[in-house]
């Protein structure tokens, strides 16, 4: 038997992994009576994992009018991007202490991983090799609170269904890891957090690109949301014709 607490946390996963795959893309309602349903839950634990989600940014609560999946503006993507950046520049300089050469020698080459996969255009391997380079600082810091904090801003930033990769930025970004782990070899933490918070994390230095990611990402997923009413209206006219 589940108790309330690994359901709610089923749910979340659930409705999280929903949205990352693109069947619940931004501007789409969640029904809870439908969803509750479908899943064979009461909705104590759905309602639960919604106020999670509302809390991390990724839905809109609507009293007595529902629930929606959050889009993302540019004026959010900015003050994420703003906040990630302090975050993980202080990770590093929490870190340092414990990166011995073993550590250094790894965000190397996670860091030549990346660049491969972007030059050979894997980039399904390239965001997993980056989630791991970050990972390392995130893990090391020693703050865990840090860890719940930075990862679901991380998440809302890009976890889309089909992320819009430019190959170009993503070298860009790969060159910036490269001058980070060179800091962090010359003894340099404070240089290094430096470069991660106003250039590897900085709007302005990468606003061109930016604007082209989520300019990309909104047409795509204003198509599949065009697609899904289609089906929907699809649907609806065959219930009423009874066939």
């Amino acid at each position: 038997m589940l108790n309330l607490t690994s359901l709610r946390e089923q749910v979340y996963r659930y409705l999280y992994r929903e949205m990352q795959e693109g069947r619940l893309l931004p501007g789409s309602p969640i029904h809870m009576g439908d969803l509750s349903r479908q899943l064979g839950i009461s909705r104590t634990p759905l309602r639960d994992a919604l106020i999670y989600l509302e809390a991390q940014g990724f839905v809109t609560i609507r009293p007595r009018r529902g629930v929606v999946v959050n889009s993302l503006a540019l004026e959010d993507v900015k003050h994420l991007i703003q906040i990630v950046g302090a975050l993980e520049a202080s990770a590093i300089e929490s870190a340092y202490e414990r990166m011995d050469d073993a550590v250094l020698d790894r965000l190397s080459a996670l860091n030549s991983q990346m660049i491969a996969a972007v030059q050979s255009r894997d980039f399904e391997a390239y965001n997993c090799l980056n989630t791991e380079f970050h990972g390392v600082f995130i893990d090391l810091c020693g703050n865990p609170m840090l860890a719940r904090t930075v990862i679901p801003l991380k998440q809302r930033l890009y976890d889309f269904p089909r992320r819009a990769y430019i190959q170009e930025w993503e070298l860009i970004n790969c060159g910036e890891h490269q001058q980070i782990v060179e800091r962090l070899v010359a003894r340099d933490p404070a240089g290094a957090a430096l470069i991660m918070r106003d250039a590897h994390w900085s709007f302005s230095k990468h606003e061109h690109y930016i604007r082209r990611f989520y300019t990309n990402v909104s047409r795509e997923i204003a198509v599949e949301l065009g697609q899904q009413a289609a089906r929907s209206a699809g649907g609806k006219r065959l219930d009423r014709s009874g066939t």
